[in-house]
């Protein structure tokens, strides 16, 4: 039995507030698994990476197995958007969902570091169309107006991720052994592979244009070189060693490029005119601080509060638990508000004012605030990115034509990808500065080396009180600075939401002809799941 958005609706009337049927909340449940997949990996991965060089050798390419990972998933993550649109989004997501588990099969059975960076680098590819796949094809099936019901489940998948993940692959390292910190994927993949078989049918496609080689090559090496620029630079390199300076003229050169071929390509990898719409284009900006000041955030809230606060890092996931829970239930009030009213501008205004505050709140943390005080200080930043995180992509996806839904989620997606990596690498940056020359101050100058390390806090227990006490002042001089940044930043995000147009969403009463800020309304979704 066919169901879905009846087949009588695409001639003209916006579907308004029909309930969805059960089989698209089965499509749901298998995209929220290749959703848990894709953000899971690195989380578990990265708890296991002591005991993976420890068997395999290689400390000195640690770094690659995280970074061709990276790379592959950024640098993939338009041109899965791209393929979807033009030969159909079932079957780019099927491919995705098979590469990622080949990739963490052949990563579970590595012999060498050498081998498991290159196969790291295949499940990236994967793992580029997972999350573009599951946003695109929720864009399908579920109008914009309808979608914010469905908000806290994915705040919910993130939330999961970042708290489970440390602790499963903590688990599955001591009990399975390393490997299966890779094949732990395959049977949850496997699951999903099936039910989107079987389940999610979609209209087939076929493209009227060749492929955009062209472009696809010079954003795939701008890409590389910004990633790798964020990556490096003031860590493996200084900022003005030649490499860096190559690696930034080269990523200059590509996108000017780029944006010169995609001008004159008959089926762009990325259409600019998508961005001549200002709701999107301030989402992909806002999209890009979310993840600037996001990741920023949760790679340094851990470390303060088990070099100053003497948490155990065993336990690093539950951390950032008042984060996580305020983003998750907020997150899932909005969803349900923009359902019922429609209306969705207030929120990316409170978000970011929400974030501001919280960053700046955190930025006041020193070695005397208490758990209790940090967590309040986290679950405003949570309260803030719980109106960003999802919001940004409904008004995103809502900007565009239904063709361009795959290069507007891909795009999104990438916009904070990349506003993760720079947000790493400058607040990193900043942190490492301010830690070095705080341990310089207290201890002299043979201390600088000691600042640059990071110390949990069964590592401090060992060290002489003096240098504890200095160590312990340094971070949180460092996670003052950091945030301070982040916060000032952030500024640029709560000025930009008040820009936002407030355009109806697809699926609310039907808007006159044009309404959408540049952007034709799109007919409702036509697709059938059976």
């Amino acid at each position: 039995m066919a169901t879905g958005i009846p087949a009588e609706k695409a001639a003209g009337a916006e579907v308004t507030d029909a309930p969805q049927p059960r089989s698209v909340r089965v499509v749901l449940l298998a995209l929220m698994i290749a959703m848990l997949l894709a953000m899971l990996d690195n989380m578990i991965v990265n708890t296991a990476m002591p005991t993976i060089v420890g068997e395999l050798g290689g400390l000195e390419h640690l770094s690659w197995v995280v970074t061709a990972y990276t790379l592959a998933t950024a640098a993939s993550t338009p041109i899965w958007g791209k393929l979807g649109d033009m030969y159909g989004r079932k079957g780019a997501f099927l491919t995705s969902i098979a590469i990622f588990l080949l990739g963490s099969a052949l990563s579970g059975m590595a012999q060498d570091m050498s081998q498991l960076i290159g196969f790291r680098a295949i499940q990236g590819l994967g793992a580029g169309g997972l999350m573009v796949g599951v946003m695109a094809i929720i864009g399908d099936l579920i109008p914009p107006r309808e979608r914010g019901k469905y908000q806290g489940m994915m705040a919910g998948v993130m939330a999961l991720a970042m708290i489970g993940g440390p602790l499963v692959g903590g688990a599955i390292t001591d009990h399975l052994g390393w490997r299966w910190t890779f094949y732990i994927n395959i049977p949850l993949g496997a699951v999903a592979l099936a039910m989107v078989t079987a389940v999610l049918h979609l209209p087939k496609k076929r493209a009227r244009g060749r492929i955009d080689y062209l472009g696809t090559i010079l954003l795939t090496v701008g890409i590389t070189s910004i990633v790798l620029v964020t990556t490096w630079g003031g860590s493996q390199y200084a900022w003005g060693s030649a490499i860096i300076m190559e690696l930034i003229a080269l990523g200059v050169v590509s996108v000017v490029g780029f944006l010169f071929v995609e001008t004159k390509a008959a089926e762009p990898i990325l259409p600019l005119h998508i961005f001549r719409n200002r709701n999107f284009t301030l989402m992909s900006g806002i999209g890009f601080l979310t993840g600037f000041v996001m990741f920023g955030a949760m790679l340094f809230l851990p470390l303060y509060q088990q070099s100053v606060q003497g948490a155990s890092a065993t336990n690093s996931g539950l951390l950032l638990l008042p984060m996580l829970l305020s983003m998750m239930a907020v997150s899932l009030i909005a969803g349900r508000v923009t359902t019922s009213s429609g209306k969705y501008k207030i929120f990316p205004i409170l978000g970011g004012a929400l974030v501001v505050v919280g960053l700046f709140l955190l930025s006041t943390m020193d070695v005397t605030t208490t758990r209790f005080m940090s967590g309040v200080y986290m679950a405003v930043l949570g309260a803030g990115m719980g109106f960003l995180m999802q919001i940004t992509m409904l008004v995103a996806q809502n900007s565009v034509e239904m063709k361009d839904m795959g290069v507007a989620s891909s795009s999104t997606t990438l916009f904070r990808t990349l506003g993760s990596s720079f947000g790493v690498s400058i607040m990193g940056a900043i942190f490492t500065n301010r830690v070095g020359d705080e341990m310089v101050r207290r201890l002299g100058a043979g201390a600088g080396k000691l600042g640059s390390a990071q110390l949990d806090h069964a590592s401090l227990l060992k060290l002489p009180a003096a240098v504890r006490e200095a160590y312990q002042y340094a971070v949180s001089s460092g996670t003052h600075g950091t945030f301070l940044v982040g916060s000032i930043i952030a500024v640029a995000m709560f000025v930009a939401a008040f820009f936002v147009k407030e355009v109806p969403l697809r699926g609310a009463a039907p808007a006159p002809e044009g309404e959408r800020d540049g952007a034709p309304v799109a007919p409702p979704v036509t697709e059938s799941v059976s």
